[in-house]
């Protein structure tokens, strides 16, 4: 339990977690309706974004040499850190919609949450810890000002406001976990 202990904090974690939960509930709150409208998916989109961002900041550790020499085998720990991330926003954003109407239905949260994640993951693994934000970030942006989903290419680009049950959202989500899990896993976060 003390090794746990001891890399949570190395990670901040629970300033991560703080941050998910004091945000979600910050975003919420500022939204019309309590967050109750189920027609516009773009608040739960937010949340999550954000969610991942705030987590994200754990994905660098304080000394990166020591990360790379130490007696561990980290490939596991920093998988689980990530799915483990996204479990964690996914988690606070369906707690939220308890408390109301849920605007979103769980697979639409999962799917996301679970992309989501994948990006601040290969962000962490290409750029490091410290930018490993832009990527969620960058895609959220996209997302809002992407142009109606008609063909493949313009359904890539939307897959976080596409509705649950869209194969390539569904794709894309899975394709953006399973890649940058993998990247930061293996590579780790960049110097």
């Amino acid at each position: 339990m003390r090794w746990l202990t001891l890399y949570a904090r190395s990670r901040q974690v629970p300033a991560s977690l703080a941050a998910v939960v004091i945000g979600t509930a910050v975003i919420w709150a500022l939204a019309p309706d309590g967050g109750r409208a189920p027609a516009d998916p773009r608040l739960p989109v937010l949340v999550l974004a954000m969610g991942a961002m705030a987590a994200s900041i754990g994905l660098g550790g304080q000394d990166l040499a020591l990360d790379r020499t130490a007696a561990i085998r980290w490939v596991p720990r920093r998988a689980a850190h990530v799915l483990l991330a996204g479990a964690v926003a996914a988690a606070v954003l369906l707690t939220v919609q308890t408390m109301g109407a849920p605007p979103v239905t769980a697979e639409f949260v999962v799917r996301d949450s679970a992309g989501l994640t994948g990006l601040a993951a290969a962000g962490a693994a290409v750029a490091g810890g410290r930018y490993a934000w832009t990527p969620p970030f960058a895609w959220l942006a996209l997302s809002f000002v992407a142009p109606p989903a008609t063909s493949t290419p313009t359904r890539v680009a939307s897959w976080l406001l596409l509705p649950p049950g869209t194969p390539a959202a569904g794709w894309t989500a899975l394709f953006l976990l399973a890649g940058g899990t993998t990247a930061y896993a293996l590579a780790g976060p960049r110097r």
